[in-house]
């Protein structure tokens, strides 16, 4: 029997090859192609129109930083809302924060939903019965323009800029977002790839520098994503993500984290020259 491999095609100039053991999930939504693959070296991995969008081995590097950077940046976070995060581990890690009373996920796709809760517990587990998350499942783009609610903290975790994601890495959608938040709220987004999305960088940068009085970008490292090397969008409209950061707090709080913690924290907001002269400008507060 020969054996199996899952490709992904990043911009037709980079190929990065997965060796499966079984597909154990594959449909297509209204959306987009969903699958869930049995990986040799990477445990499940949940793969949207043959994209790599999360591995057991390595999710929680994404989790933990689009989680815990801006729930402990911001004194007191207790509505949050999640744009797209349809595996559930962004809702499993905020959750964990004991300040937090209610989250709001909005995600389009339900078989992403289903797919997960079915195969990947690991990510899906508080997507079942946990009494503080509210799961709508729907259009993040018209939820973020037409809710009254106000939300401390929100969190973009969107996949690439394509098919149902287009619309989350546009000017209008930022603008809602902004009128979503309590006086001093949060935005962290899924900010692309600094080696094969720096034009995606810069226009993020450039939508958020334009509405929110703090602006700036952090990285992170896992096994997975193209180039290994991927970036987070932050937004405020007051809250700086160190000069407000209490380390302090992380270590009250008792949680334990696989790869967050206080030095990370700081150290993500440490950028390479490279990618400092492509979004420097759009930094501020």
């Amino acid at each position: 029997m020969s054996e199996q491999y899952i490709e992904e095609n990043i911009k037709d100039n980079l190929i990065m090859r997965y060796k499966i053991n079984e597909t154990l999930f594959s449909g297509r939504s209204e959306f987009q192609k969903v699958e869930v693959v049995q990986t040799t070296g990477y445990g499940k991995m949940l793969l949207n129109d043959d994209l790599v969008m999360l591995t057991e081995r390595d999710e929680f590097v994404y989790h933990d930083m689009m989680a815990h950077v801006p729930l402990f940046v911001h004194p007191n976070p207790k509505n949050v809302l999640i744009i797209g995060g349809g595996d559930g581990g962004t809702a499993r890690e905020v959750l964990r924060h004991t300040t937090v009373a209610s989250v709001t996920m909005v995600e389009i796709d339900k078989m992403v939903v289903d797919a997960c809760i079915e195969y990947i517990p690991q990510t899906s587990s508080e997507l079942l019965g946990n009494p503080k998350l509210n799961l709508v499942i729907g259009d993040g783009v018209k939820f973020a323009k037409e809710t009254t609610q106000k939300f401390d903290v929100i969190l973009v975790d969107s996949t690439d800029p394509i098919g149902p994601a287009q619309p989350l890495f546009g000017d209008e959608f930022y603008a809602d977002l902004y009128n979503c938040l309590t006086d001093n709220g949060i935005v962290v987004s899924q900010g692309e790839s600094c080696h094969y999305e720096a034009t995606m960088q810069n226009k993020l940068m450039n939508i958020i520098y334009d509405k929110f009085a703090v602006t700036s970008i952090y990285n992170f490292h896992n096994l997975t994503y193209p180039g290994g090397f991927w970036s987070f969008t932050f937004a405020s409209k007051g809250l700086h993500p160190v000069k407000n950061f209490d380390p302090a707090r992380v270590h009250k709080s008792q949680l334990e984290f696989t790869y967050y913690n206080p030095d990370i924290h700081v150290a993500a907001f440490a950028l390479p020259t490279f990618q400092r002269k492509n979004i420097g400008q759009f930094i501020k507060g």
